[in-house]
């Protein structure tokens, strides 16, 4: 059977400061890209940091038609692995939480988050579900808590995608972070069993101010078991071959 390789990055986060997220982007492609990988993908807003507070997030946020964006596409690799990465958008005066999909410098479309936490009230929710295709390979995009509601992978999968790439951020306070731990890949893992879905997700690790992130940073199968995981606590690349069907 054929199979694609897909890889998923666990790293630290930076905020507000794109300059060090690309040169990571630069480092772990160039990894992925030795190792023959088709499809790399990156944690929920990697590009700025998971900026939730409006000033900061609009201060950071990128109109994908501006200069700015187009000087940011020229940063990243002409060869490897298509890169989905997450990123803090801004499209007439709204502000979005977005997935960009990007091959060769060339941007190829994005994903908005659709269900939008609390502490998300800056950001208006998305409402489209496009999938996209690498070396045979259709995927499709949720963001962290977008895997919650059953009807955003469905749509996903309604779109004759065989992968959910879940990028997420679940830098917490400790003690909700202690009570998650275990229950991230289980909540996964029923959208896998509903959809028949494989799902990879991509997560950060470390601390800050009394938050911890632990991941997971794992490959799930149709029937929602873990195939594959990174450790929680440490930055790295995760490599999958997927069969192809």
């Amino acid at each position: 059977m054929q199979s694609v390789r897909i890889v998923a990055a666990q790293t630290v986060e930076y905020r507000e400061d794109i300059g060090a997220a690309l040169r990571c982007v630069a480092k772990l492609a160039a990894r992925a890209e030795a190792a023959g990988a088709a499809l790399l993908c990156f944690p929920e807003g990697f590009l700025q940091g998971y900026l939730v507070d409006e000033a900061s997030a609009r201060r950071q946020a990128l109109d994908l038609g501006s200069s700015a964006f187009q000087s940011l596409l020229a940063e990243l690799p002409r060869s490897g692995p298509m890169l989905v990465i997450g990123m803090l958008e801004l499209d007439d005066g709204q502000l979005f939480n977005t997935a960009i999909v990007v091959q060769h410098g060339q941007f190829i479309g994005r994903y908005r988050k659709a269900h939008l936490l609390g502490a998300e009230r800056a950001f208006t929710a998305g409402t489209e579900s496009p999938s996209f295709e690498v070396d045979g390979l259709r995927f499709g995009i949720n963001i962290c808590y977008d895997t919650n509601f059953p009807e955003a992978a469905q749509k996903v999968a309604d779109t004759g995608a065989s992968l959910l790439l879940c990028v997420a951020n679940n830098m917490l306070r400790r003690e909700t972070a202690e009570t998650f731990k275990h229950q991230h890949n289980a909540i996964r893992g029923e959208r896998c069993r509903e959809t028949g879905l494989w799902l990879m997700s991509s997560d950060v690790t470390g601390e800050r101010d009394g938050r911890v992130a632990w991941g997971p940073t794992a490959v799930l199968d149709p029937h929602g078991q873990v195939v594959a995981q990174l450790p929680l606590n440490e930055p790295g690349l995760l490599f999958f071959d997927l069969p192809l069907s």
